[in-house]
């Protein structure tokens, strides 16, 4: 379940696994209110590209049970083994929105052929990222002048940056052995590196070790690992409509959650290919948003992780101090609370 990747690589190499993409154009509407009423059956779907994230699999239920076509909502809803295949397909143009990271959408904004805006928070992790001890490192202040395996530049090494800053220390304060994440885990597995920052299932395979131990995770530091709707700048200017409703097919979702859990879990378990215990253990880690939760994930609040204006400074920051990427782009570019906030008006 690989996941949450900074690094923007050629697309070039990758096109052979990219969705064909029709060369039929929509009719601009860019007049439309973006809370105007949907009509499912005008123009060409929207492709919408999701992953396998908890945050990601209640998008399955609204496939399974018409929550597209109630609110409008023309998808063609498309499911990705390979979380970076879905960021690339959408920086690419080949998909419409895509369910990614707030760090991903920062690394892969600037090079988007057709833009790439947050429109909404599906959930934060809260718990499904983790860094990981061997044993005798009882805290993150243990860790100086040890060695991490981790995959550089993907959130595992922002989780560990920001747990080193709580502790008082820097990522220099550790030496980071770069390799990609599952490997990583079992480097640590084995015995080769003294701690791990990953994501789940990896940790799993870290904590496997004997005497190693959690550190920190990401509920430790709420907002800091937000997972989204990412939507098209062309996609808003064209077709608002859809954005909207979009938007309001995930509170129907929820809704649909909140009133069938069996139905619900058994279709995200299906669609997730997990096991009971497994499913509980992931959506454990992961906080699903409110709309009052999103309202104030958008806000300019203070200076906290849970504001994605503050969170994404931060991450931009991080990826240009290690020249994950050249420039940050345009951060109020990349969050669009427009369509959140029509969809409170009109409840």
């Amino acid at each position: 379940m690989k996941r949450r990747t900074f690094l923007p690589t050629l697309f070039a190499f990758f096109c052979s696994l990219l969705i064909t993409v029709s060369c039929a154009q929509n009719a601009p509407q860019a007049d439309a209110p973006a809370d105007a009423p949907a009509t499912a059956t005008a123009g060409e779907p929207i492709k919408l590209g999701y992953s396998s994230w908890a945050g990601w699999w209640p998008w399955a239920i609204a496939e399974e049970e018409g929550l597209f076509e109630k609110n409008g909502a023309n998808v063609e809803l498309i499911w990705f083994d390979g979380y970076l295949e879905s960021i690339q397909s959408l920086a690419a143009g080949q998909l419409d929105a895509n369910s990614q990271t707030l760090n991903d959408t920062i690394s892969f904004a600037g090079d988007a052929v057709n833009g790439m805006v947050a429109v909404l928070v599906n959930d934060n992790s809260a718990g499904n990222d983790k860094v990981i001890g061997a044993e005798g490192i009882d805290t993150v202040a243990d860790l100086a002048g040890k060695t991490v395996a981790l995959e550089e530049g993907v959130v595992g090494d922002f989780l560990l940056s920001l747990a080193l800053e709580d502790a008082g220390l820097t990522r220099d304060a550790v030496e980071i052995k770069n390799l990609e994440t599952g490997a990583a885990a079992t480097a640590f597995a084995a015995e080769q590196v003294d701690g791990f920052a990953g994501w789940v299932p990896f940790w799993e395979t870290a904590l496997s070790r004997e005497g190693s131990k959690e550190l920190a995770s990401s509920a430790d530091f709420p907002g800091a690992i937000p997972d989204l709707l990412v939507v098209t700048q062309k996609l808003i200017d064209s077709r608002p409509d859809q954005v909207q409703a979009l938007v309001n097919t995930w509170f129907d979702i929820l809704a649909f959650i909140e009133e069938n859990p069996e139905r619900a879990n058994e279709i995200m378990a299906k669609r997730a290919s997990v096991s009971d215990t497994e499913f509980e253990k992931y959506t454990e880690g992961t906080k699903i948003f409110t709309l009052d939760e999103n309202l104030e994930a958008f806000s300019a609040g203070g200076d906290d992780m849970k504001y994605m204006p503050y969170a994404s400074q931060k991450m931009a920051e991080f990826m240009v101090e290690l020249k994950f990427i050249p420039e940050a782009p345009d951060l109020e570019a990349i969050l669009d609370d427009q369509f959140i906030k029509a969809y409170t008006a009109k409840k």
